[in-house]
């Protein structure tokens, strides 16, 4: 009754730490929970208002599958405001989250057997989606002394000739790691040498930048712009997660496609969402830097304890709000109990039930030496999250 593709294909490994750690405080434990992605401010009001009144003004009807045309215009004249890039309306799809955006490309875009880069630590749905689209996920392990950053070697070595896609991801989940002007020239130059190749460049963290301005793969290679699924939304920035609403922009012949896939598979995003999402575009960004702002002080005060601890390595991310420390030290040890802890993963659900903090292993990212924390809590529950932590690192027993 379950076809295969159901059957191979894992859940998020995200949800499922989030799920095992509720999980326990149902039980009555105390749990500390640095494992969601999801931004712990509330969506600014004037944004809630704004859907508020499309419900009482009636907007309660399907939309144009695409997106209306007034958010449609909002997002271009955004990406002009924000990024200096031109887009027109019929080069957008609004859709269901950013997450559906980047799924939807990955069918439009590849053939089964076609091969996607997808540099590692990566997002965690980014193989699954592509495996879905029956393409083969290539993973490109990086380097934590390149802060997990694709280098135009590794690009250029990854290619081949079944090679159709790349995906870009800066601010980086689950790193925080930004790519620069200059990182971002040199994968042009790669990719310019190979025009089979297209690329998913997934921005949705650009609001979350803290020590320079966003930089889209477009701004330095405008000519690759025919090649480039640019993706976008609401969630992380202006605190709108639940609201599911992203968006994509892209040539016209891939926003086609995209749309046919919508419009067969689950059709436009909630209409008061929308309504909400052309607010957001609408007023100002003092809501998202005060955010912004916390998530930095909160990034220099995880970079500060877990370097702090022997045997943990952390650097500054640039972006989102997210650190991932190498671990690798207290791989290969031992619990109290004698318990073998091999991986990251041994080591998350040694922290979980133990200390009761919930992490993410690296292993679901690509990358067995680290983990991932979310600095996306209160700084009192930060504080007693590192309390934990060294505390929880301390008992092992290393090897």
């Amino acid at each position: 009754m379950i076809s295969s593709r159901a059957l191979e294909l894992q859940p998020s490994a995200t949800l499922k730490i989030t799920g095992r750690a509720k999980e326990l405080q149902r039980e009555g434990k105390s749990i500390i929970s640095l494992s969601a992605g999801e931004p712990d401010f509330p969506t600014p009001t004037f944004i809630c208002d704004g859907a508020i009144e499309a419900i009482r003004n009636g907007e309660h009807g399907y939309t144009m599958n695409t997106g209306t045309p007034e958010l449609r215009d909002a997002i271009c004249t955004k990406l002009k405001r924000d990024n200096d890039l031109d887009y027109s309306p019929d080069q957008i799809v609004c859709s269901n989250g950013a997450k559906q955006s980047v799924g939807f490309s990955l069918l439009a875009m590849i053939n089964p057997g076609d091969e996607v880069i997808i540099p590692a630590p990566y997002w965690v749905s980014y193989p699954a989606m592509t495996r879905l689209a029956q393409g083969i996920p290539v993973p490109v392990r990086t380097s934590f002394e390149d802060s997990y950053r694709l280098t135009p070697k590794q690009l250029e070595v990854a290619i081949t000739d079944k090679t159709r896609v790349l995906i870009l991801c800066s601010p980086s989940n689950p790193t925080g790691s930004c790519y620069s002007k200059k990182d971002l020239e040199r994968l042009a130059n790669i990719l310019r040498k190979h025009p089979n190749v297209s690329i998913i460049s997934d921005e949705i963290y650009e609001y979350i930048v803290f020590d320079d301005k966003h930089i889209s793969l477009l701004n330095v290679a405008p000519d690759l712009k025919d090649r480039v699924a640019l993706i976008n939304g609401f969630s992380k920035g202006f605190a709108m997660t639940g609201w599911r609403l992203g968006y994509l922009a892209g040539p016209k012949e891939l926003v086609k496609a995209v749309a046919k896939i919508q419009s067969q598979e689950t059709s436009a995003p909630s209409s008061i969402s929308q309504a909400a999402g052309l607010a957001a575009y609408s007023g100002t960004l003092d809501k998202v830097l005060e955010m912004r702002a916390s998530f930095k002080k909160r990034r220099n005060f995880m970079v500060e304890q877990l370097n702090d601890i022997d045997g943990v390595s952390c650097f500054s991310p640039g972006g989102a709000f997210y650190v991932f420390p190498d671990i690798s030290s207290y791989l290969n040890s031992t619990t109290p109990l004698g318990k073998p802890v091999q991986s990251s993963t041994d080591l998350c659900l040694y922290l979980l039930n133990e200390a009761g903090l919930a992490l993410v292993p690296g292993d679901a990212f690509g990358e067995p030496n680290g983990l991932r924390m979310s600095y996306a809590a209160a700084m009192d529950d930060l504080v007693e999250a590192m309390n934990r932590f060294k505390h929880g690192l301390s008992s092992l027993i290393l090897i």
